[in-house]
């Protein structure tokens, strides 16, 4: 009887197993995501997760990626909104839909992630940080158009009111990663956007 021939090492798909692994982080955090969770949901083993991705930071950012470029495509929809009060509600909407998917985890994964970040996960956080500042930016640099543009009034502080949202924006996803009911975000959208000083 023939001797069986070893098999080639299973195939996966790269983008299927990134997904998967997004899932991950998403619901569990940068550290609290180990390694037999993340190599588990991808289906892979670790020499496989370390020859296609690299080590669990190198994972985490390529994830980190797939979530700002799929899941945070409202915000740059948002951002190209007419005026400053239909940026905030755009925004918050698209933040609303997408924590409360019944499709996927509650909360924003930078959010849960920066939270949960340790000093051994520092160089994690940074580039959260970072991401998240780069974000800011782009926000603050949108409502001192709307500004400039007449859209808020002319004593508008563009920073500080950028801050105050942004409280907004992660003080809904802490809540919805905690249980809070779409009813209950949508009351909190509706109360924020009636109370912008917009047009």
């Amino acid at each position: 009887m023939p001797r069986a021939c070893k098999g080639r090492p299973r195939e996966f798909d790269v983008d299927d197993a990134l997904a998967a692994a997004l899932r991950v982080f998403w619901s569990k955090g940068y550290e609290g995501a180990s390694l037999t969770d993340l190599t588990e949901a991808m289906g892979i083993t670790r020499p496989s997760l370390y020859a296609a991705f690299g080590n669990k930071e190198a994972l985490f950012r390529k994830a980190l990626d797939l979530y700002e470029r799929e899941k945070l495509a409202y915000v740059g929809e948002a951002l190209a909104a007419p005026t400053s009060r239909q940026v905030v509600e755009r925004m918050l909407t698209g933040a609303l839909e997408m924590q409360t998917s019944e499709c996927e985890p509650r909360g924003c994964l930078r959010v849960i992630s920066t939270m949960n970040c340790g000093a051994e996960a520092e160089s994690v956080r940074t580039d959260l940080i970072a991401r998240r500042a780069s974000s800011q930016q782009a926000l603050i640099a949108r409502m001192q158009r709307a500004k400039d543009e007449g859209d808020l009034p002319p004593d508008t502080d563009v920073e500080g009111i950028t801050n105050y949202f942004l409280a907004i924006l992660q003080g809904m996803s802490v809540q919805a990663g905690s249980g809070a009911s779409k009813a209950q975000l949508q009351e909190l959208v509706r109360t924020s956007v009636a109370m912008w000083p917009g047009k």
